[in-house]
């Protein structure tokens, strides 16, 4: 069985964190605030830089209240140090995204894990991400489901990321150069779905390759965007918003997109100055820009 996820609990961590702003817990928020798991449930970190990443587990995500040990463990064991530049590599334990290049961002280790919780996984579940960067969340997301695939916008980002992973042996992610924004066809349907960028709103072929009782999550919108997540029901799509986020946008045919509100107002301008300009009633339904 699945574990149900208390929004509210998630809001309040959030409201904590300098780059996350919360907003207030709808009526999707169950349960009460969770306890901070103490060190002693984290389990032990080995290898390189063990110390810093137990330190973070413990410090960064248990602490405030993310309490899956599945979701610890995978946090403990992967090297996310191993997934920056060189020259970024001492900022990698801090409580901070860090740079990567060319314009992208590795999200501050709550953020990671916050999001991977939201998606709920069962070992045996399938997930789609969309926004490789420096593939540390598919290596976190590896450790919890079966098979992740991963798709990347930017050739260096992808190349860089897929060495990384082959490296290191994390052999059950896949990933592909291209735009993310149609998904992966060939691989869906997916348990789960996760957007590591922000669009405007969710594209449509994302939604429609989430397979029954899967879940999608995704920062949504532009400037301070909501974090999102999306359950497909046996009555169709439930959306929950966690807290307010700030991701990069993302890229590709997702920019050519309009939030609905935004294509409203543009088709009632449309409509006003062609009435202004031929005084009568414009016709016609809205349209992509």
């Amino acid at each position: 069985m699945r574990r149900r996820f208390h929004a509210a609990a998630a809001a309040a961590a959030v409201a904590s964190l300098l780059v996350l702003a919360p907003l207030a817990a709808g009526p999707s928020a169950v349960g009460e605030r969770r306890a901070a798991v103490t060190p002693a449930a984290v389990p032990h970190a080995s290898g390189e830089r063990a110390a810093e990443r137990q330190r973070m587990v413990e410090e960064q995500v248990a602490r405030r209240g993310l309490d899956d040990p599945r979701l610890l463990a995978a946090m403990v064991q992967v090297p996310r140090h191993r997934f920056l530049p060189f020259t970024r590599r001492s900022h990698a334990y801090e409580d901070e995204s860090v740079p990567i290049g060319y314009g992208q961002t590795i999200s501050q280790p709550y953020v990671v894990a916050l999001m991977c919780d939201l998606l709920e996984l069962a070992p045996d579940d399938k997930v789609l991400e969309i926004g490789t960067g420096s593939g540390y969340h598919a290596a976190v997301l590896s450790r919890l489901g079966s098979e992740v695939y991963s798709i990347e916008i930017l050739r260096p980002l992808a190349d860089r990321a897929r060495r990384t992973l082959h490296r290191l042996g994390y052999d059950n992610v896949h990933v592909r150069m291209g735009d993310g924004y149609r998904g992966w066809p060939a691989a869906a349907p997916f348990d789960a779905i996760l957007l590591t960028a922000a669009p405007p709103q969710i594209p449509q072929p994302l939604l429609d390759q989430l397979a029954p009782g899967g879940r999608l999550v995704a920062p949504v919108g532009e400037g301070a965007q909501e974090l999102t997540r999306i359950t497909r029901t046996g009555d169709g799509l439930r959306r929950e918003t966690i807290a307010t986020v700030y991701f990069v946008p993302m890229t590709g045919e997702a920019e050519r997109e309009q939030p609905e509100p935004a294509r409203v107002d543009a088709v009632e301008r449309e409509a006003a100055e062609a009435t202004a300009a031929g005084g009568g009633a414009a016709k016609g339904g809205p349209g992509r820009p």
